[in-house]
């Protein structure tokens, strides 16, 4: 597997973990719900979707799809770290943001959730650059 596979896959495990407790913590109904846990939900299912699915689907990926070449079987490593990055920044902004534009909408930096979501936007329109080439290669 390659290195920067096991990045993607051991990060969507992490976001996996952390993710499920968020959301088991805000779909608990044994008791109210502090407002600041229900900050969390929308955050604990964008961390499942992009965080765990998106990541470990990218990961995979990386490591399954046909070779591009001998030299490069991935393709250029440097672009996969790109998208690694870019996503995971995003989704960090995110962590950050979401919550906080939920509990205190006034003192929330602006840009925060913009640029978040631009990075993950901008990760999976790099991974459709990075991908292609090995799709396009099963027609051969």
């Amino acid at each position: 597997m390659p290195r920067i596979s096991r990045w993607f896959v051991k990060s969507a495990l992490i976001y996996l973990v952390a993710g499920a407790l968020m959301a088991a913590l805000t779909l608990s109904s044994a008791a109210p719900l502090p407002l600041a846990l229900m900050a969390l939900r929308p955050l604990a299912w964008h961390l499942l979707t992009v965080g765990w699915a998106t990541q470990l689907i990218f990961g995979v990926a990386f490591w399954m799809f046909p070779r591009v070449s001998r030299e490069q079987p991935q393709g250029d490593e440097r672009l996969a770290w790109g998208i690694f990055g870019a996503l995971n920044v995003g989704l960090g902004l995110r962590a950050l943001g979401e919550p906080a534009a939920a509990l205190w909408p006034r003192l929330t930096p602006a840009p925060i959730l913009p640029l978040a979501a631009t990075l993950q936007v901008v990760a999976v329109w790099l991974f459709v650059v990075a991908a292609w080439p090995r799709v396009k290669a099963l027609g051969r």
